[in-house]
C-alpha cells in the first residue's frame, strides 16, 4: 500500500492486473484507497491475488486440526487438495498438535496466499483460555507474521462496547466465532478490553512490518437465522469500518468478515451495510447460510447465500464444507464444498464489474458446445468436468444425445428440422 501511494506499480500489483485482465494502474489505484487487497507477505513467495473492487470473486478453503482429531499429514492434503480444486487461499484454523509444525509444512505444500488465526495459539500456550496475556496474544501475531503467514484473521472488533450490546440483547445463540469467544471470555475474566482493539496500532506496526493483510474477524456474527441482524453485529461493522480507517491510513491492507448465518431478505442490508459502514474495503464472507435446518447440505446453503450477497458487494467467499456443524471435514468434504463454492463464485462474477465479460465468454462458449453436443467441449468447460463425464457414461446412450432424451432430443429435433428445410429449398 505504501508503494501503492507513492505511484508505484509493484510486481504483485502487475501480476494481479494481468490475471485478471485489467490495467495496472487501476488495481494501483484501489489498492490506494484500500478497495482491492493483495495478501503477500514479504517473507513469503506466493502466487499474488487481488481481492476486491473489479476482481474476480475469491474463494478461500479452511483446514486445520482439532484438539479431538490431529492428523497433520491429513490437513496438508486437504491444503494441497484446495488448491488442486481451485482454492485462491486457505487457512490453517489448527487448535491440536504441534500448531507451529503445522503452520509450517501447510505454508510450504502451497503456493497460494495462507491465512491463520493467531489467538488459537495464543489460546494453546495456556492450560485455559482466559489465563493467556497480551503479550501471548501479540507473541502469536509477530510469529506468524515472522513464519510468512499472508494475512491473519484478528476480532478487533470485540470490545467492551460490543459485550455490552450483546449483554442487552435477546440473541439464541450468543457468540459462535470460536476467536471472539475466546476474546469474550479474556475481556469477562482479566476486566479488560480487547488487546487488540486496545493496542490496534501495535498490531498494525507488526502488521506492516511483513506486509502482512489484516483479516478483521466478525466476532459477533450471528450463529442462526433468528440472531441474523441485531445490534451486536451492526455495533462490530461500525467498530470494524473504523478499524479499517486507522489501518489505511498506516499501510497495513485489510479486508472485513462477515456474517455467518443470513435469511436470504436480510443478506442486501448485511453487505450494503458492511460496504458502507467499512469504507468500501473487501468483504470475506463465510456463507452467508440461508437457513439452520440443512446439517449435511451446509455447502449448498452457504453456497445460495453467497451468490445472493455477490449481488450486492461480496468478494471473498470462504467455502462451507458438507460437515459444517457437524464434525471436522474430511478430504472428500474439502472438495465438495470447494467446487460448490466454485458454482457461486462464477454466477456472481457472471454479474460483477470487472470479471463479467470473462465469465460470460465461458457461459457463451458451453451454450455453444451444449448446441454442438460437443460433449469433450463441454466437459472442459464445466468446472468439474471429471464428474460430469462420470455421470454421462454411467448413464450413456447410443445417440450422441444424452440419455434424458436420446433421439427426443430437442436440440437434435430443430437442427435436423432446419437442416431438412434448408435440402427442400
Amino acid at each position: 500500500m505504501e508503494d501503492a501511494k507513492k505511484g508505484i506499480v509493484t510486481p504483485s500489483i502487475e501480476a494481479v492486473a494481468k490475471a485478471e485482465g485489467i490495467d495496472a494502474e487501476t488495481v494501483r489505484s484501489c489498492v490506494v484507497k484500500g478497495l482491492i487487497a493483495i495478501p503477500v507477505n514479504n517473507r513469503r513467495e506466493t502466487l499474488p491475488i487481488g481481492i476486491g473492487k473489479y476482481m474476480s470473486t475469491k474463494i478461500n478453503a479452511n483446514v486445520g486440526t482439532s484438539r479431538d482429531y490431529i492428523d497433520i499429514d491429513a490437513e496438508v492434503e486437504k491444503a494441497k487438495a484446495a488448491e488442486t480444486f481451485g482454492a485462491h487461499a486457505v487457512m490453517d484454523l489448527s487448535t491440536g498438535g504441534n500448531l507451529d509444525e503445522i503452520r509450517t509444512r501447510i505454508l510450504k505444500s502451497v503456493n497460494i496466499p495462507v491465512g491463520t488465526v493467531p489467538i488459537y495459539q495464543a489460546a494453546a500456550s495456556r492450560k485455559v483460555v482466559v489465563e493467556m496475556t497480551s503479550d501471548d496474544m501479540f507473541n502469536a501475531v509477530r510469529k506468524h507474521a515472522k513464519q510468512g503467514v499472508d494475512f491473519v484473521t484478528v476480532h478487533a472488533g470485540v470490545n467492551l462496547n460490543s459485550l455490552e450490546r450483546l449483554r442487552q440483547s435477546d440473541r439464541i445463540m450468543n457468540v459462535v466465532s470460536r476467536g471472539g469467544s475466546f476474546t469474550l471470555a479474556w475481556m469477562l475474566h482479566n476486566g479488560e478490553d480487547n488487546p487488540f482493539y486496545a493496542e490496534f496500532d501495535y498490531l498494525l506496526e507488526i502488521a506492516k512490518e511483513y506486509d502482512m493483510t489484516l483479516s478483521l474477524g466478525d466476532g459477533m456474527r450471528p450463529g442462526c437465522i433468528a440472531d441474523a441482524s441485531d445490534r451486536p453485529k451492526f455495533m462490530e461493522f461500525i467498530t470494524l469500518g473504523e478499524l479499517v480507517k486507522r489501518a489505511r491510513a498506516a499501510n497495513v491492507q485489510t479486508f472485513v468478515e462477515g456474517p455467518g448465518h443470513v435469511p436470504l431478505n436480510e443478506i442486501e442490508l448485511s453487505v450494503r451495510g458492511m460496504k458502507e459502514l467499512c469504507n468500501g474495503a473487501p468483504l470475506y464472507l463465510l456463507g452467508p447460510l440461508v437457513t439452520d435446518i440443512a446439517p449435511g447440505f451446509d455447502h449448498i446453503t452457504g453456497a445460495i447465500g453467497g451468490a445472493v450477497a455477490g449481488m450486492y458487494g461480496t468478494d471473498f467467499l470462504c467455502m462451507v464444507t458438507p460437515s459444517e456443524h457437524l464434525a471436522l471435514p474430511a478430504l472428500e468434504d474439502i472438495k465438495e464444498g470447494l467446487l460448490v463454492t466454485k458454482v457461486a463464485a462464477h454466477t456472481i462474477d457472471l454479474i460483477k464489474e470487472g470479471p463479467r465479460e470473462r465469465a460470460w465468454e465461458k457461459d457463451l462458449a458451453m451454450a455453444y458446445a451444449r448446441r454442438d453436443l460437443d460433449w469433450e467441449k463441454q466437459f472442459e468447460l464445466a468446472i468439474d468436468g471429471n464428474r460430469a463425464r462420470k455421470i454421462r457414461d454411467a448413464r450413456k446412450t447410443e445417440s450422441d444425445t444424452c440419455s434424458m432424451c436420446g433421439d427426443l432430443c430437442a436440440l437434435k429435433i430443430v437442427k435436423e428440422a432446419f437442416e431438412n428445410k434448408k435440402t427442400e429449398e
